[in-house]
């Protein structure tokens, strides 16, 4: 039984000598890993109010846009893509902005604008539908080049259609008839029947003639 007892108070002072070596080590450990636990608590509870503010500044956008508040779109606009720009809603911003600076009369913001909704878009159809609309507004601006680049970029095969069309509009601006008329009748054999676009594809190809 003396043995016993001996052998127990051995492996309490050996118990004592590890706890007094390494238990801060424990401690730390645990207090770490109540730190990351509460810290992603912490964070999804931050991206989920990040998102609802970011909602709420889009809908805010889109009332004003509609009720053709130029000046408090492009300011809610920013507002949004600063303070939440990593968020689905701020290319989509960006590009209700951008609106807002052409009828401004601010072409080169609303450049800026698109582009940052390139750069940033995830959705790769968004990220189609911003360059579709730097591509319009660089041939407006007569920046055949700059347009043609965004028409030639990478995009879903759901898009061939309007980005052949825009195209086509790029090559008549620049007196390329038979190339234009090339691009037309790719847009529109790519269109499905009955879609109302088609027609004024249709037209385009009208105005340009037959091919000589």
């Amino acid at each position: 039984m003396a043995t016993l007892d001996l052998q127990e108070q051995a492996q309490v002072d050996a118990l004592k000598a590890w706890w007094r070596a390494n238990g801060k080590f424990v401690i730390l450990g645990i207090v770490l890993a109540l730190a990351v636990v509460a810290g992603m608590q912490y964070w999804k509870a931050h991206k989920a109010d990040q998102m609802s503010a970011a909602a709420t500044l889009f809908e805010k956008l889109s009332t004003q846009a509609a009720s053709g508040d130029i000046n408090g779109a492009g300011a809610t606009a920013t507002m949004l893509i600063n303070e939440y720009g990593a968020s689905a809603y701020a290319p989509r911003a960006a590009m209700l902005a951008a609106q807002a600076d052409i009828q401004m009369g601010d072409p080169a913001r609303a450049k800026s604008r698109l582009q940052w909704a390139i750069n940033n878009a995830t959705d790769d159809s968004l990220k189609s539908l911003a360059r579709l609309n730097l591509a319009a507004l660089l041939l407006d601006t007569q920046d055949y080049a700059g347009a043609m680049a965004q028409l030639n970029a990478e995009h879903p095969a759901s898009f061939n259609n309007l980005f052949s069309d825009l195209r086509g509009d790029v090559l008549s601006a620049q007196g390329k008839t038979e190339e234009a008329r090339a691009a037309y009748q790719q847009a529109y054999d790519q269109m499905e029947q009955g879609v109302p676009y088609r027609n004024l594809i249709q037209m385009k190809l009208d105005m340009i003639g037959v091919a000589k």
